[in-house]
């Protein structure tokens, strides 16, 4: 591993001040394939790159096909042509109502808290929505310009679930974060809130004890974390994760089915019992969005399909996430049934593809 002047490597600020977003320091943690220092100058002035020196330590310094680096190294793929993708497949612009508050389900909202991320992943379905760490996008000393997204929560109380993301909420102080979450908290209606965030997978001390114990302040919290590969689930991931648990915040994992990188049933079932091990329970597979940029990642949904059918009665039932795709019209489900009706009535299926007629009776 390179030793990093001035790097203290348990301090997440002094990770964010040294993330890698060059050629030349990339080289000195991995050997940078031409095809990748391309990539990298092709990004320029298009799409964001940076990884945090936890991150890189996790990648394999001679194959381009880790999963580390296919998630984090910028690559030639990302500037092709693939039909049908586009910057907002998943329809965000239109149910935007004010600059941070999405508003597309009746009763929760999206609020983007930032845009600035410590690694911008490869696959992000904002990836046209990400912009630096130079904290212009947020600033607390502007407490107005809060005020509207504040106050369409407030004039809406059908309300009751409010998600802060971006972006990644993390990237910003303690301090912030608790001044939009306590905020939430004096709307009556606001009855969950919950967090987006990629850290305990990309930089885990950000998950300090303090952290913890400001959100312990305003449950009832959720976070909702982004595990892709079992190579991802380490002592430190387990541990930030463990200390939010801890502090009484349930913690969920929302993978994407990623092309190379978790597409096999193999893969699937050792990071979703690995996830398990460390109480994170798996709750989303999303089908990969077809985004400008991401779709190389994309798989079939046939190959979706095949590895949920890898997974059901091989795995306790909790371990299996659902299967989705997030859309203009909303998250839909692509797992097939496993009933399936005619003439006389419904068929179950179980994993092996045995099947049995559902006896009712005269009264359904």
């Amino acid at each position: 591993m390179p030793k990093t002047q001035d790097l203290v490597w348990s301090d997440w600020r002094s990770q964010l001040q040294h993330r890698i977003s060059t050629v030349e320091v990339l080289q000195e943690w991995i050997n940078v394939t031409p095809a990748e220092a391309a990539a990298i100058q092709a990004s320029a002035g298009k799409y964001r790159w940076s990884i945090t020196p936890y991150y890189a330590s996790l990648m394999d310094r001679d194959d381009p096909n880790c999963p580390i680096r296919l998630q984090s190294v910028p690559a030639l793929q990302e500037f092709q042509s693939f039909p049908g993708a586009e910057p907002d497949p998943v329809g965000d612009t239109a149910y935007r109502k004010t600059n941070r508050v999405v508003h597309k389900y009746p009763d929760r909202i999206v609020l983007l808290v930032t845009e600035a991320c410590a690694v911008y992943c490869r696959h992000c379905t904002r990836k046209f929505h990400t912009t630096d760490l130079d904290g212009t996008y947020f600033e607390t000393s502007e407490a107005g310009s809060w005020e509207q997204d504040f106050d369409y929560i407030a004039r809406h109380p059908e309300i009751r679930d409010v998600l802060l993301t971006g972006g990644d909420p993390l990237t910003y102080s303690d301090e912030k974060l608790e001044l939009i979450i306590s905020r939430l908290r004096k709307i009556p209606h606001v009855e969950i809130i919950r967090i987006g965030s990629r850290y305990p997978v990309l930089l885990p001390m950000r998950i300090t004890p303090e952290f913890c114990a400001m959100l312990e302040k305003y449950h009832p919290i959720w976070l909702n974390t982004h595990f892709n590969h079992p190579k991802e689930i380490t002592p430190e991931a387990a541990a930030a994760c463990d200390r939010l648990l801890r502090h009484g915040v349930p913690v969920q994992n929302q993978s994407v089915l990623l092309k190379g990188i978790n597409d096999d049933v193999e893969t699937m079932r050792s990071l979703l019992q690995g996830l398990l091990k460390i109480r994170v329970r798996p709750y989303y597979l999303y089908h990969c969005d077809n985004v400008t940029g991401v779709s190389h990642f994309a798989t079939s949904v046939e190959k979706g399909r095949e590895i949920m059918r890898g997974l059901l009665g091989h795995m306790t039932g909790f371990a299996v996430p659902q299967y989705i795709v997030t859309t203009k019209l909303g998250k839909i489900p692509l797992w097939e049934t496993q009933v399936h009706a005619d003439e006389q009535g419904y068929w179950l299926e179980n994993y092996r593809g045995e099947t049995l007629r559902l006896k009712q009776s005269d009264g359904y």
